[in-house]
């Protein structure tokens, strides 16, 4: 059974420490019929079918009982009590206190102001009964468009398909409002996204065809070396449930594949609060997953002047640093 494991296998299959493990029965214990053993997690993490996952530890288990399993597990997930481990912060202290910590681990960067990054990846499903050619993405497969902020995922939207490009996904968030009226308000902070996005006071994105060793080309060197940490997000993420990898196709209908998308970044972030070790994700398997969307670069939007002074104030902090 899994509790008799040695930690380091028990972490290589569910990808949770024993005490995290622990820890995350007794939150979902409210929200579930009944407790579960393990198995559930083995799906998330090596994203097998549910007749092998039934098979694997001699459980004896049907497929109609497995699905059954991570159908009750994955909504125990998506409860908003447990769904509170995504969490964008809410008040300008909790900003405060993120800009400090990404401040730190940006420093090598020197990009101030910064709450998050922000991409887009595709999530395999099957081909849908309804509205087939919402989810056909350019990537000729079937597919989610989830958002996700920096290595701790802040804030998450999979609820649309993969031929919705990112910027569309964005511009339809609770989190673009938000962030809308932080600017309202008189905050200044922001997330960075690639040239997909429209430039706006809350969005700091790079500038194109920038002249070499000019500020602007500083400016863009600086947001893309920081901007790749989200990238790293997405491959850890896939890393560690591998059912979200494009080769792993998630045999489910759009809503709940969404639900495994938020499940999966559920347990993400709270691997990462434990400082659970990532596996390795082979080279095969990034190849074959193909994360990056093309880039549609779109107008540059109503945020140049607010991009303009921090460009003018990267290029002063560069020459009194020298």
């Amino acid at each position: 059974m899994p509790w008799d494991m040695p930690d380091g296998e028990f972490i290589n299959n569910y990808r949770l420490s024993w005490p995290l493990f622990q820890q995350l029965v007794d939150e979902l214990a409210p929200f579930m019929p009944q407790r579960h053993h393990g198995w559930h997690w083995h799906f998330y993490a090596g994203g097998s079918y549910q007749r092998r996952v039934g098979k694997d530890f001699n459980l004896g288990l049907c497929q109609t009982a497995v699905h059954k399993c991570v159908a009750e597990v994955t909504d125990a997930l998506n409860n908003p009590a447990i769904l509170r481990h995504i969490a964008f912060p809410s008040n300008r202290e909790e900003r405060m206190a993120v800009m400090r910590t990404l401040s730190r681990f940006l420093d090598a960067f020197g990009f101030p102001g910064v709450v998050g990054c922000i991409d887009g990846t595709h999530i395999a499903i099957i081909r849908p009964h309804d509205y087939e050619e919402a989810y056909f993405n350019r990537k000729h497969y079937h597919s989610l468009n989830a958002i996700h902020d920096h290595l701790n995922v802040l804030h998450v939207d999979a609820s649309y398909g993969g031929a919705s490009h990112d910027s569309h996904v964005w511009n339809r968030s609770a989190l673009e409002a938000h962030m809308r009226s932080l600017t309202e308000a008189g905050e200044v902070c922001w997330l960075l996204g690639d040239s997909g996005y429209a430039q706006r006071e809350w969005m700091m994105t790079p500038i194109l065809r920038a002249a070499p060793d000019s500020p602007e080309a500083h400016y863009t060197d600086l947001h893309c070396s920081t901007c790749n940490t989200v990238e790293r997000c997405i491959g850890v993420l896939k890393a560690r449930w591998r059912c979200l990898l494009a080769h792993r196709t998630l045999h489910y209908d759009p809503v709940k594949a969404g639900k495994i998308v938020n499940a999966c970044v559920v347990l993400h972030n709270m691997c990462n609060r434990a400082r659970i070790e990532v596996p390795t994700l082979d080279v095969y398997d990034v190849r074959r997953d193909g994360r990056r969307q093309p880039v549609q670069p779109v107008n540059v939007g109503d945020g140049a002047t607010s991009r303009r002074g921090l460009v003018e104030r990267l290029w002063r902090d560069r020459h009194r640093h020298r």
